[in-house]
């Protein structure tokens, strides 16, 4: 178990339940480009089954759904599993911003943030996987140092390019 709060100096960062749902589904529908490469269309039915769905070996242990804060408004949200796909690793199988906050460099913190304190967790990689085609997303995770593996998966609608980098080793 890790605590969520310390993902961040600088949001408030929390589990999201049921009731953050119409926040998350907004934040997503203010993000139309992503799912013109990764269907479906955001709904409330599919962010329930995001909040809860978990790969193959994995326990409610190993998952965070969490929302990223500024002054009580929703920033960012993240899905995270724990030791995926395998121990010593953190997958991130959702990353989006509120589209008023991109292009500020504002994500990237965030992302650095998480991967610092990964490290520090004793996590040596985190990986995940964006739509190919997507070059927006490309570009992000790229200029946050992740490489593609030359792995890529056959999804529902989409072909998933799996990415990933190595955590600096945190000295004690």
């Amino acid at each position: 178990m890790i605590k969520v709060e310390d993902l961040s100096d600088i949001y408030e960062v929390r589990r999201l339940g049921r009731a953050d749902v119409p926040a998350v589904l907004a934040l997503c529908r203010g993000n139309p480009l992503y799912y013109e490469y990764c269907p479906p269309r955001p709904s409330k039915e599919g962010i329930l089954q995001d909040m809860s769905a978990l790969p193959a070996g994995k326990g409610k242990e190993d998952k965070y759904y969490l929302g990223f804060f500024s002054g009580g408004n929703l920033a960012a949200v993240t899905d995270l599993i724990l030791g995926y796909p395998k121990k010593g690793t953190v997958w991130i199988g959702f990353f989006m911003m509120d589209q008023a906050l991109q292009g500020q460099g504002k994500g990237s913190r965030m992302i650095a943030e998480a991967c610092s304190f990964f490290s520090e967790q004793g996590f040596e990689r985190v990986e995940l996987a964006y739509a190919r085609g997507n070059e927006q997303s490309s570009h992000f995770w790229r200029k946050n140092q992740f490489l593609e593996t030359g792995r890529q998966v056959s999804c529902d609608g989409f072909t998933a390019v799996v990415m990933g980098k190595w955590l600096e080793k945190k000295s004690s």
